[in-house]
């Protein structure tokens, strides 16, 4: 009866040590439950708007469309290649780049950042794009023109000292 209790005590504190060597093997914290959807949509929303802002630049508006949630395709098709639109033959894209990527209430929003060049003026195109699931695929929901004031500075006063 003895040996049994002790191989019971054996084994218990053999699987006790067990867990805690397995808990404790990680060297980086692992991911909540919450962080990991959050990391994934704001992967895939870089993603989605980096592809249009691609497609952009390389002028092509089929893979520009394509990045867009199904709903937006008739607006996009009515305004891409317009005189306004993203692939306007007047204009040519020398640099797009994502600045931000936040969580908002509709999707992910991403700024972004487009430098244009039209008749020798080169200006940046500020641009908000929404970025939502739909099923199981991620999409463009909207694009808007991105504010263009600057981020207000809060450098105090310098003062004099007596």
């Amino acid at each position: 009866m003895r040996t049994a209790y002790q191989r019971l005590g054996l084994g218990v504190l053999g699987g006790g040590l067990l867990v805690t060597l397995l808990g404790c093997s990680a060297d980086e914290p692992a991911e909540s439950a919450d962080q990991a959807p959050a990391v994934e949509s704001a992967t895939k929303a870089r993603e989605r708007v980096q592809a249009y802002l691609d497609a952009v630049a390389a002028k092509d508006v089929a893979a520009g469309r394509s990045q867009f949630c199904a709903v937006m395709h008739p607006a996009f098709d009515a305004v891409a290649t317009g005189p306004s639109g993203d692939f306007a033959d007047h204009f040519e894209v020398s640099q797009a780049q994502i600045t931000e990527v936040e969580p908002g209430p509709r999707g992910e929003e991403v700024s972004a950042a487009l430098s244009v060049t039209t008749d020798a003026e080169e200006l940046v195109r500020p641009l908000l794009f929404t970025v939502t699931r739909d099923g199981a695929d991620w999409c463009i929901a909207s694009e808007t023109p991105g504010s263009t004031a600057p981020a207000p500075t809060t450098t105090p006063e310098p003062t004099e000292t007596q």
